[in-house]
C-alpha cells in the first residue's frame, strides 16, 4: 500500500535488527513488551509506523513503515537511545548485573529494505522468534 505526503508517494518498509551489548541474554518477557511499546511511540513521532516487533534474549527484530523525508540512520540512532535510555532506567536493578555502563545496545544495527521477499514472509521471521520466556530464577521486573 502505498502512501502519500506533500509531493511524494511512497512504500518504504524496512527491517531493523538490534543487538544488545556483548550480546548478553538479557532481554526477558516484560522488558521485551515494554521495548514494543517504545519502539512504536517512538515510530509514531518520526512520523513512521511499527508493523511488527518481536525479538530473542539478544536482539530485537521490527518491521517498519518509514517515511521517506526520514534519514534511516537518524531515526534509527535515535531509537537506540531512547529504548535505552528508558529501559536502562526502568529495569536498572536487573541490567546492572549484566552491565557496568550505562549501555543496553551494540554499536551497529542491521537495516534492510523490504523488496526481495513478501512482507507476509518477514512479518512472520519476525512473529516465530524464539522470544524470552519466564525463568523463575530471574525476576520479570526489578523492583
Amino acid at each position: 500500500m502505498h502512501k502519500s505526503s506533500s509531493g511524494a508517494v511512497y512504500n518504504l518498509k524496512i527491517h531493523l535488527v538490534i543487538v544488545t551489548k556483548y550480546r548478553y541474554k538479557v532481554i526477558n518477557p516484560p522488558m521485551l513488551k515494554r521495548l514494543k511499546e517504545i519502539f512504536a511511540a517512538t515510530c509514531t513521532k518520526w512520523e513512521c509506523t511499527l508493523l511488527e516487533f518481536n525479538g530473542e534474549v539478544d536482539h530485537v527484530h521490527a518491521l517498519i513503515d518509514l517515511n521517506p523525508k526520514i534519514a534511516p540512520s537518524k531515526f534509527v540512532n535515535n531509537l537506540k537511545t531512547v529504548s535505552s535510555r528508558l529501559i536502562r532506567k526502568e529495569f536498572s536493578e536487573y541490567l546492572s548485573r549484566f552491565y557496568k555502563k550505562p549501555v543496553l545496545w551494540s554499536i551497529g544495527y542491521a537495516v534492510n529494505s523490504c523488496g526481495g521477499a513478501s512482507l507476509e514472509k518477514i512479518k512472520d521471521y519476525i512473529k516465530n522468534q524464539n522470544a524470552p520466556v519466564s525463568d523463575p530464577k530471574i525476576p520479570l521486573r526489578p523492583n
